[in-house]
Order: C-alpha cells, then structure tokens, then sequence
C-alpha cells in the first residue's frame, strides 16, 4: 500500500510488503524520509477521489491553464503468491487546457539508513541499496541528479506521461514501461476491484461507506499468506508531539478475526478462507507457553520476531518522536485474542464453510487454555503499558471463546469436554456480573474492584453476553454517554483515572463510536444511533477514510487507515439498517 497526499506525493510506502523498511517516509521525516512527488508547476486547485468502485485513486489539478489528473494503482497480480513483486503506476493525464508538470524521485531505503547508488540501465533508472532495488521506468525524459530522479514536461488535453515503479532485481523486465500497457493495467485493475466488490451483499442506506470501508479492509490483506494488517503505517501518533506513536504494520489476531467477521457480513468468503490458512499454520507452529498458545500478533509471513526498536534518526509525523519499528506489545498477555478468534471462527463456521478437523483442534486447544487461565491479570484490549490488571473486558472476550466454541460443538456433533467448558463460561458471568458491576456508578467497570469506566465494556450487549435491554447495562450506557462521550465521539477511558504507563492525552476512539452506535440501536434508541452515525461519517477524510482516533478539532490521529475503525463502520451499519428495517 501507498499513501498518497492531497498533493500528489507518495509520502508512505514500504516495498515489498507491508512490514518491510519502507522506500518512502516523508510523511515521517519530510528531509530523511523519501518521496515521490508529481505535481503542476502552477498554482492549482487539488481534489481527490477513488475511480468510483475501486482502489485506483485519482487526483486531479485544476488551474487556469487546464485541468490535469493523476491516477495512481498497483495491478493485481493473477496469482496472489507473486505479490512480492511490487509494481506502482502513476499516470498523469491532461484533460483539459494545457499544464506543466514535473515529477520528484527521492526513495531513501531502510527508513533512510541505507544509501544507495542510481544508475541509467536500458533507459530505465535503477536505484541499488545494500537490501532492496527498485527501478523506474517513463515515457517522458529524466535526468539523474545526486541520487533522485528527475522530470520536467508539458501535456495538452489528451496527452499523458506514465511513471511505473517496480522491484528491479526479480529478474523480468517491466511490465508496464509504455502507454499501451499501462492503460491495459489500468483496465485490468479496475475490472478486478468491481468484480471483487460485487459479491458485497450490502442493500443498504450507507453503501458508499460501508464499501469503502470493505475496499480498504481488502487492501490491507496481505495476500500470499492471507494476513490482515491493523494498519499499514507506523508511529502516526495519537497525539501530535506526543509519544503515543506505535508501529500498526502487523497481524493482531483480534483486529484480524474482526475483520474476518466484517468481511464475512458482507459475503467475502474468500479472504475469511486465506485467513483460515494463517491461523491454521499459527497453530501447528505454536507450542506450550504459559502466556497462551498464540502470540498477540504476528508479521504478514507468520513470523514471530517483532522486537521494537526507535529510529532516532527520523523527526516524526509533525514532530511527534520517537518514530517506531516492530511493537513490544507482543510479549504482553492480551486474554481477549481468543475470544475474537474463536467468534471469528464460529462465524466462518456458520456463514462461510464448516470448519477442518485440524482448525478444531486449534479451537479445543485455545478453549482449554482459556478454561485454565481466564481468572488472571494482562494487558487488557487496550495494549497498556503500566502493569497488567483485572479487565472486565478481557473476562468477556474469554467467555466469549468457550461459548462460541460450545456452540460449534453442538451444531457439529464435535468433541468436547462440554461440562469443564460450560463450568469454565458460567464462572467467568457470574464473576463479571458480581466483581465488575460497581452498586455506586450503577455500571460496569473497567477492571474487577475498580470504578474506571471504560468503553471496551460497549461489547458486553454486542457479544450477546447480556440483554441490550438489561437494566443494568442501560444503566451502563447512559453513564457511559455521560462521562466518555463528546458529541457522539467516544473515549475509550480516561487515563487520569486509569494509568496507562504513557505521558499525554489522546483523541476520542473511533471503534469505541461505532460500539456505542451498535449499542444504542441494539437497545431501541435507534434515532440515536442514527444520528450518532451520520455524525460519524463526516469525521472521515474526504476519501471516506480513517484513522484509529479523532483529535479536538476532527482531525485525524493514530495509524491511517485504521482496520478496526472500518470493520466497525461496517457492523455499525448492518445494525442501523436492521433497526431501521
């Protein structure tokens, strides 16, 4: 994936896959990072928007002089295990007038710590560092200047120039170096994204957002392994000039089978089927751990090695260090994985195809330790870093992993020690609903004893683990409205209550807006929610997306886009609709 800025520079983009050293990091570090711009030489007016339907994205310029476009893809290769070989296409188009334009080719490897070398081969310009080469090929002139890559020229209506960027060491030469193929390209990428949108089986009212939001959830696959990422970006901070920056570019089992219940809500099986190959492989190579059987996340390829590291050398989204590599996180206990992994699972079970024997195994493997452990302190949904606690959150998650799996056991006739499961479930309620419920707030907590509120506890109706229209928990969400909601906006807690171990504020947290719009629909408060969603929905960039938080003025905090905010747009949506009728 490649972010592109309002502008026409790619100031985001790490080659070959997401958890790779990235090419280009200005959005980082505008100096050290890399780019690669292409813009008009003269004052023009910029707007965006995707070619409708798909992810190729489209800027246009508009001057006095004409109106020209940029349209920016990567084509989809036929076979999903060739990925690896990268190939970004830029094709500047006049349509309008006449306009100068020229283009900027700074790529800087290994987040600006390796150098490279630039080289002319075959009328292509090679650049060679220590770990990767990339080569771009044009149909306009170039010149080569201290390492970048140079262009200048001139288009009248009906004329285009094309940039294609790619891996120069795999051996085959460009596939798409003149005008022909890349219209060709061009054609065959937005036929693929239509087809694969159209299997989408939602009818309803927010349709432009709920597909955009499954578009960018499909970007966000890594396709070999059928990973899904949280996000595809690093250190975008939480907070400007904060140090809540964190590296998102990896595989959460929670945000994954969350999105693998999104994806199957809308009727894409296929990527609920490469997510099966993951987890199934994670389990055959799993061992005996106290910590659990799995790891909270993992690299796109399945590879446990995330050490997080600092690279002092980079300055930081608008200052904001440290910038981030791999995330500590990992070696944390986050109990809750195996109940969105196991509800995932159930689902798939349900909606997609009936799951293998060897995925079962898995499932009794994870509900065992889960039957074992459930009664213990971690980390919690939240990631904290000031010392594990009680979370009623991560109770839930684990009520949920056994009795999804019970379920699957009787709809299956499967294998089971159904009585240990069911006592195991019925501990962790009747703990919940004693040791979380706080007779003074008259509301759920945060953790067992406390009296923090916290919005993960929004899941609580959403799971099925209590009545919408319980009057405890609607004692719970109209405190919950009270205290940590702004304007529809949602807090996930507030840190001066409840520590986190980290310094500064952060934004409102946009699945927790979209938990409490399901929640306030769930139980029969639906102009509410439908309010609080139309709200929601103009917090979005003016592409439709999201990053994980919201800041003060609506601006946009934290990885971009942001995998849990869409999959949680898209059930949000399914729920209005459904109230609504």
């Amino acid at each position: 994936m490649a972010l592109v800025g309002t502008d026409g520079t790619i100031d985001w983009c790490c080659v070959p896959r997401f958890d790779a050293p990235s090419i280009f990091a200005s959005v980082l570090d505008r100096d050290r990072g890399g780019f690669f711009s292409l813009t008009t030489d003269v004052p023009a007016i910029t707007r965006q928007f995707y070619f409708p339907d798909t992810n190729v994205l489209i800027t246009r310029f508009m001057s006095d002089d004409g109106i020209a476009e940029v349209q920016d893809f990567m084509p989809v290769p036929a076979d999903r295990h060739e990925a690896e070989r990268f190939q970004l296409i830029r094709r500047v188009r006049c349509v309008r007038g006449e306009l100068p334009f020229r283009a900027h080719v700074a790529p800087r490897f290994d987040y600006g710590l390796q150098p490279h070398t630039l080289r002319e081969h075959e009328g292509r310009a090679v650049f060679e560092s220590a770990s990767l080469s990339v080569a771009l090929n044009s149909t306009a002139p170039f010149e080569l200047v201290d390492g970048d890559v140079l262009s200048s020229f001139r288009l009248k209506q009906g004329e285009d120039v094309v940039f294609c960027l790619d891996r120069a060491e795999m051996g085959t030469p460009p596939m798409y170096g003149t005008a022909e193929q890349a219209e060709a390209a061009f054609t065959e990428t937005v036929e693929y994204w239509r087809r694969w949108l159209s299997a989408s089986r939602y009818r309803g009212r927010w349709r432009e957002a709920v597909h955009r939001s499954a578009l960018t959830l499909k970007l966000m696959t890594y396709a070999p392994s059928g990973a899904i990422v949280a996000a595809p970006t690093t250190s975008l901070p939480e907070r400007v000039g904060g140090e809540r920056n964190w590296d998102y570019r990896y595989v959460w089992v929670r945000d994954a089978a969350f999105c693998v219940y999104a994806m199957l809500r809308l009727g894409f099986t296929e990527e609920a089927d490469q997510f099966m190959e993951f987890l199934s492989a994670r389990v055959r190579a799993s061992s005996p751990d106290p910590e659990g059987p799995l790891q909270i996340m993992y690299r796109v390829d399945g590879s446990e090695s995330l050490s997080e590291r600092r690279l002092d050398h980079l300055e930081g989204y608008e200052g904001s260090a440290p910038v981030r590599v791999g995330n500590d996180a990992v070696n944390q206990l986050q109990l809750d994985i195996y109940g969105a992994l196991v509800d995932s699972i159930y689902l798939y079970n349900k909606w997609g195809q009936p799951i293998s024997s060897g995925v079962w195994e898995g499932v009794t493997t994870f509900v065992e330790w889960v039957c074992e452990n459930w009664d213990q302190a971690d980390e919690g949904v939240w990631e904290t870093r000031g010392g594990r606690r009680d979370f009623l959150y991560s109770r839930l998650m684990c009520w949920v992993a056994i009795e999804r799996a019970i379920r699957v056991a009787h709809q299956r006739g499967l294998p089971a020690d159904l009585v240990r499961w069911g006592r195991a479930r019925d501990a962790i309620y009747y703990q919940i609903m004693d040791r979380f419920w706080d007779a003074d707030l008259k509301a759920f907590v945060q953790h067992r004893d406390g009296h923090v509120l916290d919005a993960s506890v929004l899941m609580m109706p959403l799971s099925k683990f209590v009545a919408p229209s319980d009057p405890r928990w609607l004692s719970t969400l109209d405190l919950l409205g009270d205290k940590l909601v702004s304007d529809s906006l949602v807090y996930r807690y507030d840190p001066h209550l409840s520590p986190d171990g980290l310094q500064g504020e952060e934004g409102t947290m946009s699945i927790c807006t979209f938990w409490y719009v399901e929640a306030l629909s769930r139980a029969g408060r639906v102009d509410e929610a439908r309010l609080a969603f139309e709200k929601m929905i103009t917090y979005a960039n003016h592409l439709g997306l999201y990053a994980e938080q919201l800041g003060p003025t609506g601006e946009q905090l934290g990885n971009f886009p942001q995998a849990f905010t869409h999959l949680s747009l898209i059930s949000a949506a399914f729920n209005i609709d459904r109230a609504l009728g």
